[in-house]
């Protein structure tokens, strides 16, 4: 997914208004120490970030820690064309997904917000 952005042709997937859960590795990490770690704590925990973003403004946080431009979306129908409808709904669709459990669970995330992993990720 970075190549087409380093090249400074990265964009949004199909409309870029769909729901794109994300997650620093490190905050991977953490979650399942913390599971591991805390007594009380058990069942499913939601490997996401805290904050909600949308895959337009994934597209722009990564164009903006590379330091390129997001200028060429990704067509919904070059997707379809190429994973079929059936996956390519996961894309231009998404999921929203809210980690209440591992919030209420006591975890800190080191990187809570898009634009701050990003910059940790491709520095």
């Amino acid at each position: 997914m970075i190549w087409p952005f380093w090249l400074g042709v990265g964009g949004a997937i199909g409309s870029g208004r769909q729901p794109f859960p994300w997650i620093h590795v490190e905050d991977v990490s953490g979650i399942l120490a913390h599971a591991l770690e805390r007594d009380g704590v058990s069942g499913v925990l939601n490997g996401v970030a805290p904050t909600l973003n949308t895959n337009g403004e994934f597209a722009l946080a990564l164009a903006a820690s590379l330091g390129r431009p997001a200028v060429l979306p990704l067509p919904g129908l070059a997707v379809e064309a190429v994973l079929g409808a059936e996956r390519a709904a996961i894309l231009l669709e998404g999921q929203r997904v809210v980690p209440r459990r591992t919030m209420a669970s006591g975890y800190k995330y080191h990187y809570p917000d898009l634009r701050t992993a990003l910059d940790n990720i491709v520095s």
